[in-house]
């Protein structure tokens, strides 16, 4: 068998070969030169073995993003038992793992470099590694074992007198992320004030990649509490920065951040280049958690520009990525806009499918317990601040004692009086706090005493003595005894907390009653109890439904000429919540409040708002957190039709406390 040797028909062809040769030479030439330079730097480092961090991050930073060369220094450093560099190369490793969503591998590699750093005292490598632990789990959207890190680096960091630029830059990125939390919890101006302390030191260090990414968190709590133009101004901030440093993973943070505003102001034509720009960039990148973030908003534009399909199709792949990598925010919008996408479809199982698992999981982020623990960790921090300064002071005060030893009684008598001082203003402020909480609940009892209007009590002694003067004696006895009865268990439901659901329904129903003999028993009142609900055991805020029943009695039938009707329903979706929907069909919010304006004695209520403040505090006591939606009902031409209001009350109780 012969071989045909190769031939060139034309210059051209030989000139344009042999330039890709140069250049594939080239390449590995310079790939060989670059392997050459990291190992002479790593056999002179493990030669020298600074115990320097700086010294170290100095001639490796260049390297971090390769996965070979961090593997081979960790590799060589544990050979060489130079703990400062195996720990500097893992948690090179663990950010590596991290923007590619290996949450559990990153975890590892960083808590390894955290021991490595412990057993050789090194303070700068200790802080980072807690502070990217606490990353790793903010990315998971696990917040206590976050929050828990990242004050630990904080407090870690903060202790130390001499702070290098290392640890300055590491108490950014704690206040930073403990930011990041609070805007998990939906605790919007908690959040900016920590950007804006991890802001302060960045614009100090002239740290463009910290000001990129405190600028686009203030941006995202601006957006947050509906400021979208400042939420705008502070993402092009950020995008500015990411320009700047050249970060690709920045612009897609921006650009999706700019295209979610976008969306909201109903510039769809402007927001779908960046959104699909951020997509493209994510998935070359291959950070799971921005490739779920674009493909839920591009998702997210498409419903809102009624193309159904691809939104369809986008939301189900953020949702895949997101469940996968138990990205549990981006599970949350992807739930959201995957029940509005089916509810634009007529399909209401669905819809309601998919919102009861957003709302499940993001109670799981967002309930009170998390908030109150990170509460508790944030003042706990504060504390532990304030005892350094403390300790700090008591170092100063030892140091001037030894030179002053003729001094030293009345110093120690000094320390005892700021003790005593210190107590006695705990002590002080501890039954400040608890005389405020006793007027509170104080207040809460007055306020519902006077739930019951006593215009309702001397309207309705009127209708019952029209009774007795048109000779309905019956009717007058009927009526008196079920006003007695109901003004009885008014005075009981005053005096407790909560009652039970048999109790409140029966209340509500004996309101009815009376408030029915002022609409010539017109109204049409239906109570519904599905068969699985034991109305005698399940424990309700007492009185908690009559302003719901006030409202659709005064501003949604007192208007309307017949046809009245009111219907209840009692349902529990699950073992933690059940379920109370009042509907009624009258004329709807936005008619009764015209009406109500145009009358000179206006009637206002306050009854709402006192009833989620008390809902709030019943549910305290409880798992999950109370649900209250108003919703306004239209007819098939979109003329409105009447107003349901759903209130969900949580039942199931508290079986363990955390600390």
């Amino acid at each position: 068998m012969s071989v045909t040797p190769l031939r060139f028909t034309n210059s051209s062809s030989f000139k344009a070969l042999s330039f890709l040769l140069l250049l594939c030479l080239q390449f590995t030439y310079s790939q060989n030169a670059n392997d050459s330079i990291f190992i002479s730097k790593v056999d002179q480092i493990l030669k020298l073995k600074p115990d320097n961090y700086v010294a170290l991050d100095s001639v490796l930073w260049s390297y971090q993003k390769d996965s070979l060369k961090m593997f081979s220094l960790k590799d060589k450093s544990k050979q060489e038992n130079y703990a400062l560099g195996e720990g500097y190369a893992s948690n090179a490793l663990g950010i590596i793992n991290r923007d590619i969503s290996n949450y559990e591998t990153a975890i590892d590699f960083h808590k390894q470099a955290e021991s490595l750093a412990k057993s050789v005292d090194n303070i700068e490598l200790q802080v980072i590694s807690l502070n990217m632990i606490g990353v790793v789990y903010r990315r998971m959207d696990v917040i206590k074992p976050a929050l828990d890190y990242h004050t630990k680096a904080l407090n870690l960091a903060e202790s130390t007198k001499d702070r290098t630029k290392n640890l300055k830059r590491s108490i950014a990125v704690s206040q930073n992320s403990m930011g990041n939390i609070y805007l998990a919890l939906k605790q919007w101006d908690l959040a900016i004030s920590q950007f804006d302390k991890s802001l302060a030191i960045e614009l100090e260090e002239d740290n463009k990649l910290g000001l990129a990414i405190n600028y686009h968190n203030i941006g995202y709590a601006e957006e947050a509490k509906g400021n979208l133009e400042k939420a705008l101004t502070n993402y092009r901030r950020s995008l500015g920065y990411n320009n700047i440093i050249d970060s690709d993973l920045g612009r897609v943070i921006c650009d999706n951040s700019i295209g979610k505003v976008y969306i909201k102001q109903e510039k769809y034509e402007e927001a779908r280049p960046l959104i699909e720009e951020a997509l493209e960039k994510a998935l070359k990148i291959g950070d799971k958690f921005y490739i779920a973030s674009s493909y839920i908003n591009l998702g997210w534009l498409e419903k809102e520009l009624g193309l159904l399909n691809g939104a369809k199709e986008h939301l189900s792949l953020g949702m895949e990525t997101a469940t996968n990598f138990n990205l549990r925010s981006s599970i949350v919008l992807a739930n959201q806009h995957l029940s509005d996408l089916y509810t634009m479809q007529g399909d209401h199982k669905l819809a309601m499918h998919h919102y009861k698992l957003a709302t499940e999981m993001d109670n799981t982020i967002t309930n009170e317990r998390n908030l109150q623990y990170a509460n508790d960790v944030i003042i706990e921090y504060q504390n532990e601040s304030k005892n350094r300064e403390i300790k700090a002071l008591a170092d100063e005060n030892e140091i001037v004692r030894s030179k002053l030893e003729k001094n030293k009684r009345i110093f120690l008598f000094a320390m005892l009086g700021l003790i005593l001082i210190a107590t006695l203003i705990i002590v002080f402020n501890r039954n400040e706090k608890l005389q405020k909480e006793k007027q509170i609940l104080t207040l809460e009892q007055d306020m519902l005493r006077n739930q019951m209007n006593p215009h309702f009590i001397f309207n309705s002694l009127n209708s019952i003595k029209l009774y007795i003067i048109n000779n309905e004696k019956e009717n007058a006895v009927y009526y008196l005894n079920k006003f007695a009865k109901l003004i009885r268990k008014i005075l009981v439901a005053t005096t407790e907390k909560d009652i039970s659901l048999e109790e409140e329904l029966e209340t509500m129903q004996l309101y009815m009653n009376i408030e029915n003999i002022r609409f010539s028993n017109a109204i049409d009142f239906n109570v519904v109890i599905d068969e699985n609900i034991q109305t005698a055991t399940i424990k309700v805020p007492s009185l908690i439904l009559q302003p719901f029943l006030e409202n659709a009695l005064w501003h949604g039938l007192s208007s309307k000429a017949e046809d009245k009707r009111i219907a209840l329903h009692v349902s529990k979706p699950d073992q933690e919540y059940i379920s109370i929907s009042i509907t009624d069909n009258g004329i709807g919010r936005q008619e009764s409040e015209r009406i109500n304006q145009a009358k000179l004695l206006k009637r206002k209520s306050v009854g709402i708002d006192l009833t989620k403040a008390r809902l709030a505090n019943f549910s305290k006591d409880y798992a999950g957190d109370y649900k209250l939606n108003i919703e306004d009902l239209f007819d098939g031409n979109g003329k409105a039709c009447g107003t349901k209001v759903v209130v969900i009350i949580p039942i199931q109780q508290h079986t363990l406390k955390t600390a």
